[in-house]
């Protein structure tokens, strides 16, 4: 059984518990990792120097302030930046005596580092781990400069830029750090802060930016060797290659030139011909050199080797020292073999005549060699490298991955022949494990006993920690044969080709939606009907879960206009209805039903969340009614709860006007808006506070089983239907007016103003007296009423089929 011991309930977390944490230093990457850590909750203390002028802790208070302009934001809710605590470090040194977790995060100068740290020494608290933030100075180093007391307590632990959005975090130990504290230390990142870490060796830039920026500077090599622009090569080394949709050097601009030269500069000066046989190819390329000189230093300048001026992109041109227009696209041709499977793939690259065919071979094969050159000295296995890569990186795969899949001796000799021709960066030969042995045996370094550790000469397994058993389906990289798959796994109750159900447990039921991107089609809606009648006859409570991100975008677009072509309106709103009468299902299920969600939960995806008796979701998530982009209204009943929710809201309050909490969930539906964050969308009103927000995307299944569980054992009962007052007319003539001033301010379209109309006579309750009682079903027609009068409506189709062809909203 997967993760019995979870399910059982008896796992036992570390009781290593972090109740307050201080960041040393409020630069970039100090007040993001204190946004973060606000965001699960976790109270913080931010430090800098002692301001000159002002306030003394002025540096650490401007920093938290600029926090709210930063795109993307790292902070959940932009008023939240105030729960971090500014300090400085000549009135608040005893603040740290409370603090469990001290993570210096100042400029990367290992004499600055050594400085403090003999500075804060003394007030470390006895229990408290210490932890440098480092991107590749020497942890072991730097530990030297501690009491011995505190040594077996210190550690590195690199964030990726943006902490919050960045999955990765490396753990790196010294000789004097105790195995218990990487472990507590593990289980606080993973489950608190939702991170996915990989321990790296102690050795320049560790893992990911090791490979991943020795991969950029040979990539720019091999730039300048085929002659290709900037747009080109991003083009080519995005999203067409399983890689972060910016490429290569939109990648650079964001990240900042400077941090790039930075971490460039720590692999010169702290490597050799000697120790990395690469070194030849770490040179600074004279494009990076010349942006720096002139002060270009990425999206932070606004200038790089990109700038935007008004809507058209620039690219940096090192001849001119100027910028000339971008937009340049790969040879389609490249991009369809980008699409053939692995082995295949390959080798049309290899053997490509095209340069660009070329130069992604060549890119490619140098990641292979230096990965396996490489993976003894920096980790302990390959599994290391290739969850840094995705993580840290944005790949689909890591190289090993990839290597893998195409066929591992084919490709290994393919790169070896490259080498013994001089085509490679260097003459170092593929390690012999490549070609004899285990990994020759198994066809590749990821296997069901585990993953390849040079080291060890063995295949070893993932660490076996509590928190990870809160991972009942985690992430698997390719051949991780002996992980689980969520979509076999368990016991199997009934499946279509749209739905499954099935239980872990015997008391949990889980429906998981099948479709593409979890759209809920006719054949959903009947599967999860049907859910909803086993989990009361068989079960104690029920979780919708489709495993993969997205939670569901919504009612399926495509599987509904046939419909409308042969019925018309009619047909519609009979579908329309089903839909909603599974929304009421599952409010009034007499189990708890909860909504596990991750990533997008839009339209009828949202409106199945917000009828669930729980929620549990992933942090980031984005969750909204968004049918007006598609020219329609909500549907499905979203309408119909905002109108509730701002009744339920009211009766808690003196004041009899409604207007004012109907107010946010008008604007919300009206403008489409969508949570950029499970705690923005608790401010929008799609998650209440009862509901749970979880760190880690891996942790929601388990959450939300044991939600279930714990509602079903405390006695859960469904609400009553009950009748409440709506806004009534005078209601829609206030929001109406508004509207009018919209669209003469040209802030809306007409057809905006008139869809915006519509669901403002849904949620005031039409053609009523204000504090008029009504009941859902009431709300529900007239919601059906609105829907199926757009449906008719010419610009709604051309909004439909913009949608459907090109992915983005029409505004008409």
């Amino acid at each position: 059984m997967v993760r019995q011991l979870a399910l059982n309930g008896t796992l036992l977390m570390s009781r290593f518990n972090v109740k307050k944490v201080a960041v040393l230093g409020a630069g970039v990457m100090g007040a993001q990792i204190a946004a973060h850590l606000v965001n699960v909750k976790v109270p913080v203390i931010l430090f800098d120097l002692p301001a000159k002028e002002g306030s003394k802790s002025g540096i650490a208070e401007r920093a938290i302030a600029n926090l709210k302009k930063l795109k993307p934001s790292p902070i959940g809710v932009a008023d939240d930046v105030e729960l971090i605590q500014p300090a400085n470090y000549e009135e608040h040194m005893k603040l740290l005596k409370g603090c469990d977790l001290v993570i210096e995060a100042i400029a990367e100068r290992m004499d600055w580092k050594l400085d403090l740290y003999h500075k804060i020494a003394p007030f470390v608290a006895k229990h408290a781990l210490l932890a440098s933030n480092t991107s590749g100075l020497s942890i072991t180093k730097l530990s030297e400069a501690l009491p011995d007391a505190i040594k077996p307590r210190f550690c590195g632990i690199h964030f990726f830029n943006p902490p919050r959005y960045m999955q990765l975090v490396e753990l790196i130990n010294t000789p004097t750090t105790q195995a218990e504290v990487l472990d507590q230390l593990e289980a606080f990142v993973t489950s608190t802060l939702g991170k996915g870490v990989v321990r790296a060796h102690d050795t320049p830039n560790f893992i990911a930016n090791r490979i991943g920026i020795a991969g950029m500077l040979a990539t720019m090599k091999e730039v300048e060797n085929f002659g290709l622009s900037f747009d080109v090569v991003d083009d080519l080394t995005g999203k067409k290659l399983g890689r972060a949709s910016s490429g290569t050097f939109r990648t650079a601009d964001v990240v900042g030139l400077d941090t790039m030269a930075h971490v460039v500069k720590t692999l010169q000066d702290n490597l050799s011909l000697e120790t990395d046989p690469f070194y030849g190819s770490f040179g600074t390329p004279p494009v990076l050199a010349k942006l720096i000189e002139l002060g270009n230093l990425g999206q932070k300048t606004k200038k790089g080797f990109y700038k935007k001026v008004g809507r058209d992109i620039f690219q940096f041109e090192l001849d001119s020292e100027d910028y000339i227009p971008a937009g340049g696209k790969a040879d389609e041709v490249y991009g369809r073999m980008l699409k053939k499977p692995a082995a295949e793939r390959l080798k049309l690259l290899r053997n490509a005549e095209g340069k660009e065919g070329q130069f992604l071979w060549a890119i490619l094969r140098n990641s292979f060699h230096y990965a396996a050159v490489h993976l003894q000295s920096i980790a302990d296995c390959a599994r290391d490298v290739d969850q840094a890569m995705r993580w840290g990186f944005g790949m689909k795969q890591g190289p090993f991955e990839l290597w893998q899949e195409a066929g591992w001796l084919e490709v290994a000799r393919m790169v070896q022949e490259d080498i013994d021709a001089g085509k490679a960066l260097c003459k170092a030969p593929l390690p012999q494990w490549v070609f004899e042995g285990p990994v020759a045996d198994a066809g590749g370094v990821h296997t069901g006993n585990g993953s390849w550790s040079p080291a060890q000469n063995k295949f070893v397994p993932r660490r076996v920690l509590p928190v990870y058993e809160r991972q009942l389906f985690p992430e698997k990289l390719l051949g991780e044969t002996d992980l689980p798959d969520w979509q076999t796994a368990g016991t199997t109750i009934a499946e279509t080709r749209a739905l499954r159900t099935w239980t872990l447990d015997g008391k949990i039921l889980i429906a998981s939606i099948k479709n593409k991107m979890h759209a809920i089609s006719p054949e959903v809606m009947e599967g999860l009907m049907e859910a909803v009648d086993t989990a009361e006859s068989d079960f104690d409570g029920m979780v919708i879960w489709s495993g993969d991100a997205p939670f569901s975008v919504g009612a399926d677009l495509e599987a509904t206009m046939p419909a409308f072509v042969i019925g018309g309106a009619d047909a519609i709103e009979s579908i329309e209805q089903e839909l909603q009468n599974l929304m009421l299902r599952l409010r009034y299920a007499q189990v708890p039903v909860v909504s596990a969600i991750h990533g997008l939960a839009l339209g009828g995806g949202c409106e199945m969340a917000v009828y669930s008796a729980r929620r549990v979701a992933h942090m980031e998530s984005y969750i909204g009614l968004v049918e007006v982009g598609v020219g329609l209204v909500p549907g499905a009943g979203g309408l119909t709860y905002i109108a509730r929710r701002a009744a339920e809201n009211a009766a808690t309050s003196t004041g009899k006007d409604l207007l004012p909490f109907l107010t946010e969930g008008f604007t919300a539906a009206a403008m489409a808006k969508v949570g950029t964050s499970a705690l923005e969308s608790r401010k929008l009103g799609y998650l209440l506070d009862s509901d749970i927000v979880v760190a880690h995307k891996d942790e929601v299944l388990f959450v939300a089983i044991n939600e279930a569980k714990a509602m079903a054992a405390g006695g859960w009962r469904a609400p009553h239907k009950r009748s409440f007052p709506v806004a009534g007319r005078s209601g829609q003539a206030t929001i109406k007016g508004s509207l009018v001033n919209m669209r003469d301010g040209g802030f809306i379209s007409e057809f905006d103003q008139h869809i915006a109309g519509l669901i403002a006579n849904v949620v005031c309750g039409g053609d009523v007296d204000a504090g008029t009682l009504v009941d859902e079903a009431y709300l529900m027609s007239l919601e059906r009423k609105a829907f199926c009068h757009l449906i008719a409506h010419p610009k709604t189709h051309e909004r439909i089929l913009g949608m459907l062809n090109t992915g983005k909203p029409v505004r008409n």
